[in-house]
């Protein structure tokens, strides 16, 4: 670790949180230097939906790199990506009746994000855009104005304009519509807020803590969108690729949002690659009005590509998702249930799932001790305190049964160690409910 600690920034994360060096990655497992091996439960957050070096998406990719295939070749055409957007539309959009135009942006979430920001603003003239709280879009200034947490957006060090928070679902408690108080706001000539280009949202906030927002709540928002004439983009880059289930996060609701960003499981690979779908009217671009250099990953078009090919041209992981995504949900209620001293409530749909802590240190705690048993998981939530499982897709349910034994385990540690200390800070109210 003295490599890192003397030459890397500060700025390192993840490193904190499993101080090891991991030298191999197969499948939902990684094994470090040491020749130790664990369970990866958090899956590039969110980037290797299909697990680490997947030799249905990997083999593809060494065949076109020992073919001399073209690497970079920022918009223009090449075989790879003609493919891709062929399959893409043959696989994704047909299926589903969907109509979008492809944009390739640069290779993150947050580019996929910052061109649709702009486009939904020169496409309606108008400046802000209404995000909500607990809201995840990026790091850079754009999606940094539409994201809620106070600690990212400390970090822009200048003011982050032309946004407005509005309450996510159940911010307000559960006995009201946050969507009422929106759609007053915008109705009424004196409440300051003007009309915005757009709303962006995550159908699931994954950083923001695993909040699902319902189907009536997302009905609604897109009715009052519709009504005031106001553009909605879907942020699907941690929750789209079959993380709920189906392909897109909102498809089985059957919504249709005029801009939806994609990115880290794209690839299928762990390959950066980021993407825009808009509807065919709102594509007004002028030719390289947004562009980046690294917007033609053609090994990330390949891989994309056998993902598809592989995953997607039938329901079996979509079905797979869910009984998977209903053995985490029961094995997290079975903790909360045991250890109610500690757990507020299991959240999430399909494969991302998480359940909210009493203290927020308690989550840091448990997710330490799992990385002492072999197992990665992160936190979530403006304060760090849910615990957040994010497995690979195609993790065997052996291995997610292996995984609660060992957070199981872990979660014991913390209450009987660090939680009697740190359930103490609670206000005695808080106390007499837990006690």
């Amino acid at each position: 670790m003295h490599t890192f600690e003397t030459h890397e920034s500060q700025v390192r994360g993840y490193i904190r949180s499993w101080p090891t060096v991991f030298t191999k990655a197969e499948g939902h497992t990684l094994t470090d230097e040491g020749g130790r091996t664990y369970l990866d439960f958090f899956a590039g957050a969110g980037a290797l939906n299909y697990g680490h070096n997947n030799p249905a998406i990997i083999e593809p990719l060494v065949d076109y790199l020992r073919s001399m295939g073209p690497l970079h070749a920022l918009d223009m055409g090449t075989t790879a990506k003609r493919t891709f957007i062929e399959r893409f539309v043959e696989v994704v959009l047909e299926p589903r009746g969907l109509d979008y135009k492809l944009q390739f942006t640069g290779p993150t979430g947050t580019n996929a994000v910052e061109a649709a920001l702009k486009l939904a603003r020169k496409v309606t003239g108008r400046d802000s855009i209404i995000s909500f709280t607990n809201a995840f879009h990026g790091m850079t200034l754009g999606s940094l104005a539409v994201t809620g947490n106070s600690m990212k957006r400390g970090g822009a060090g200048v003011p982050l304009n032309n946004s407005v928070p509005m309450p996510y679902a159940g911010f307000l408690g559960d006995e009201n519509d946050s969507i009422d108080y929106m759609d007053r706001f915008l109705l009424d000539d004196g409440s300051g807020v003007d009309l915005p280009a757009a709303v962006i949202l995550e159908t699931v906030q994954a950083e923001g803590g695993v909040n699902v927002a319902s189907e009536r709540w997302l009905r609604r928002l897109f009715e009052v969108c519709q009504s005031h004439d106001i553009m909605v983009i879907v942020d699907d880059i941690q929750v789209g690729c079959g993380r709920t289930g189906a392909f897109f996060s909102f498809e089985e609701l059957g919504l249709r949002p005029d801009l939806v960003c994609l990115s880290k499981s794209l690839s299928g690979s762990g390959l950066p690659f980021a993407l825009l779908l808009m509807r065919p009217d709102l594509d007004i671009w002028e030719p390289g009005e947004h562009n980046g250099t690294f917007r033609g990953n053609n090994a990330a078009f390949v891989t994309a590509t056998a993902a598809l090919d592989n995953y997607w041209r039938t329901d079996e992981l979509s079905c797979d998702v869910a009984r998977k995504g209903d053995q985490l949900r029961v094995g997290l209620e079975g903790l909360a249930k045991q250890h109610d001293e500690l757990f507020e409530e299991v959240r999430g749909r399909g494969m991302i799932r998480g359940i909210s802590c009493r203290v927020p240190e308690l989550a840091s705690a448990i997710t330490g001790a799992a990385f002492q048993r072999g197992l990665v998981i992160e936190t979530a939530g403006p304060r760090g305190e849910v615990v957040k499982l994010l497995p690979p897709l195609v993790v065997s349910e052996p291995a997610i049964e292996q995984a609660f034994e060992m957070l199981g385990d872990a979660v014991q540690e913390v209450a009987d160690t660090v939680a009697p200390e740190l359930l103490a800070s609670l206000p005695d109210d808080i106390e007499e409910v837990v006690a």
